[in-house]
């Protein structure tokens, strides 16, 4: 045999020797790390103690603050709880949470490795630790341990929850859980729950389908809120009941055939009507919406247990102003009439101050963020896109009525005419028919451009507002558009120079464990955006300040306000509620005889404000009866109820004049000024409707009311502004209002 044949089978069994020799270190170290987890683990064992059981989670209350962080305006700390024994919480209840949160229950050590596992991966990773936790570990995190979310707090919780199922009967556990588990509506354990969401108060009483339910919500009570009414949540939440209904089946505790039943249809919620002095009043409204957008920032358990500190953007005096205005200058008929205010400062998006209705436990229905029709308040944003498409405030525009459009007619209030106006006399005489003509016929795809400006402003996007892309009429907003929260937002924006900020209602969230969350200038600043250049917002409100001070302002009272003001009335018709079935009986022949919304939005550089008065149960009723006037004007009762509050809330605040619009686009300008032709019996008003509305009527509503503003005489005299900066009035002149247009959006 050759030297070389010799040698091979030498190399290869050392290389097989090194081999086996990696391989032993490895095992090696494996069963090194195996034993230092479990020393790890038997020391963290042994050296946890278990809690007093409450001793923290009794003390966590969340206190809601006015602006100045140091009024209280409420409480969250609502642990609605009332403990039952295990033996009165029927089988069935007890299964379909063990089926919802924890299906090895009965079996299991009091911990999940593979959750633990999950939960540690997601720390890793820079993720909030979630998910994976049994029913032990769940009820040692409410009884025994903050809530934040560490790798220390989660040892915590292994170490205890491991503990307490090797000390304690499982039924113990089990009872523990049901008792103090948090299922939403400020309800824990079971026999709360069962209360907040059925009005039954013995969890014996519950029905199976109600059981699930509970299970359900459980799980993450603002995921699965019934409340939500979205297509997206209500499938979310009937997919996680079938889930639970299913669980239940398979642990035999229902049949296939009931489960199949049941998995049909979420049951029926019935909740008892909200008590307590903290939601009573218009405050109320305040503290619900501040809870909403709580829950948008923190888990829903720390917002009624986590003790948080909670300062809001509401301004305690103005607040107060507010109600006392909403509540004292009002109409002396008031049966089911309702009004809705909203302030915000511009530039910061804070709403200072809102009047919802007069008490939250009587109505939940808030009439400062349900969204209205707003009429001839939306012209201002045609306004603005009309400047954006390089449009002059006196290019000219058909101010006589009709003007048809897509083969329609529509017309100005009772029908009127007044012929070739600019935009600054379309505004403050709010002439529909320049702004028919401005959107629907002169501007390429002006709908569309009116649409954007609005969103750009500050209305929310919605699905009647982008219908009104392709819709005539848009610019009168036959459509329920935008809420006076909206509204006054968005008129904000043209106050801050053309700055939108999103319109928000907390300043600052703090607690033991939660990281400090606040909107202050710097954090506002980045959120704000310019959405309209200086030149068109300063522009906008220029014409807008003719409105209060031209010599035919629809506004012209908010001038007792004696400082520089901007804003826009506005009123949407149809018909009311209360006439529809006998408009639908005669074809149409009501059509255009109700105001259904009637608007003031009024802002200075310091306040933005809107007004809204609507009538009946769901504010589509008729509001004229409530006036003597021919309508219920937008410049006459929400012109003053903004006053009420605007003159004590700015009482103090120095005045600020609003930034000069370009002198090029204005200096050297003819502004004509025009006065209004009556007719001696107004012809027939062909407004278009609200588009959920019959056809509209032909005959238009009857004056009511003999000591009405009477128009001037006709005449065909123009008047020229002679070169130079046109001057806005500053002292009140005698008013020749203009009466709105109740069947679709007049002044």
């Amino acid at each position: 045999m050759s030297e070389g044949r010799r040698k091979a089978p030498t190399r290869a069994r050392r290389k097989k020797h090194w081999a086996l020799r990696v391989a032993g270190w490895l095992l090696g170290l494996f069963f090194l790390g195996v034993i230092g987890v479990v020393a790890a683990f038997f020391i963290g064992y042994q050296t946890t103690d278990i809690p007093d059981p409450n001793k923290e989670f009794a003390a966590n209350t969340t206190t809601v603050y006015y602006s100045d962080g140091k009024t209280v305006m409420g409480t969250f700390y609502e642990q609605n709880r009332r403990s039952v024994p295990l033996a009165q919480i029927p089988k069935y209840v007890q299964d379909a949470m063990i089926a919802a949160e924890d299906r090895t229950f009965w079996t299991n050590p009091g911990v999940s490795p593979s959750g633990m596992a999950r939960a540690a991966f997601n720390i890793a990773r820079g993720e909030q630790l979630q998910g994976g936790s049994t029913i032990t570990q769940q009820y040692v995190k409410i009884m025994y341990l903050t809530q934040e979310r560490t790798f220390s707090r989660k040892f915590s919780e292994l170490f205890i929850a491991t503990k307490l199922s090797r000390s304690q009967d499982k039924k113990q556990i089990l009872e523990g859980y049901l008792n103090t588990i948090y299922f939403g509506e400020g309800a824990y354990g079971v026999a709360a729950a069962g209360q907040a969401y059925f009005s039954v108060p013995e969890p014996n009483k519950l029905s199976i389908p109600q059981a699930a339910f509970l299970a359900t919500v459980l799980n993450n009570p603002t995921r699965f809120d019934p409340d939500n009414k979205s297509a997206a949540a209500q499938k979310r939440i009937l997919e996680r009941y079938q889930y639970v209904i299913d669980g239940m089946r398979q642990s035999g505790t229902i049949t296939e055939a009931k489960a199949a039943q049941y998995s049909a249809k979420l049951p029926v919620i019935n909740k008892p009507k909200k008590s307590g002095g903290k939601y009573q009043g218009p405050n109320g409204f305040l503290l619900d919406m501040a809870k909403k957008e709580l829950g948008k920032l923190v888990p829903q358990d720390q917002i009624s247990g986590g003790g948080l500190k909670v300062v809001t953007t509401f301004d305690k005096r103005r607040q107060n102003m507010m109600v006392a205005a909403a509540q004292s200058e009002l109409p002396k008929k008031r049966d089911n009439l309702h009004v809705g205010l909203a302030s915000v400062t511009p530039g910061t998006g804070q709403l200072v101050a809102m009047y919802g209705g007069p008490d939250y436990l009587k109505s939940q229905l808030n009439w400062a963020t349900a969204p209205g029709r707003p009429g001839s308040s939306f012209k201002p944003f045609a306004l603005a896109a009309a400047l954006m498409d390089d449009r002059s405030i006196y290019d000219k525009f058909q101010g006589d009525s009709p003007i048809e459009v897509q083969g329609q007619e529509l017309n100005n209030e009772f029908d009127r005419s007044y012929g070739d106006v600019d935009l600054m006399e379309a505004m403050e005489q709010s002439i529909n028919t320049a702004f028919y003509d401005l959107v629907d016929k002169q501007m390429e795809n002006g709908p569309a451009k009116l649409v954007n400006a609005a969103e750009l402003a500050g209305v929310p996007k919605s699905p009647s507002l982008e219908r009104g892309r392709n819709n005539p009429s848009t610019v009168l907003g036959p459509d329920p558009y935008a809420s006076p929260v909206d509204m006054a937002n968005a008129y904000a924006t043209f106050a801050a120079g053309g700055k939108a900020v999103p319109v928000h209602v907390l300043k600052s969230v703090s607690g033991p464990n939660f990281k400090t969350w606040t909107d202050q200038k710097e954090i506002i600043a980045k959120k704000g955006k310019q959405v309209f250049e200086p030149r068109v917002a300063n522009m906008v409100n220029y014409v807008l300040q003719n409105v209060v001070d031209g010599k035919h302002g629809t506004g012209d009272k908010a001038q007792a306000l004696d400082r520089p003001v901007a804003g826009k009335t506005g009123t949407a018709g149809g018909v009311a509620l209360e006439h529809r079935k006998a408009d639908k009986a005669c074809g149409g022949c009501k059509e255009g005889k109700d105001t259904l919304t009637s608007w003031w939005v009024g802002y200075t550089p310091e306040l933005s404000t809107a007004v809204l008065y609507r009538a009946g149960k769901t504010g589509e009723g008729d509001l004229d009866p409530y006036s003597s006037d021919d309508a219920f004007f937008g410049g006459n009762w929400p012109v003053r109820t903004w006053l009420a509050y605007m003159e004590p809330a700015l009482k103090g605040v120095p005045d600020e004049p609003f930034a000069e619009p370009d002198k090029a686009e204005i200096e050297d300008s003819p502004t004509p000024t025009f006065t209004p032709t009556p007719t001696d019996t107004p012809p027939p008003s062909n407004t278009p409707p609200p588009s959920n509305t019959p056809p509209p009527s032909n005959t238009p509503p009857p004056p009511t009311n003999t000591n009405s503003p009477t128009p001037p005489p006709p005449t065909n005299t123009k008047t020229t502004k002679p070169p130079g900066w046109p001057s806005i009035p500053t002292k009140p002149t005698k008013p020749t209002n203009t009466p709105e247009t109740p069947g679709g959006g007049g002044q």
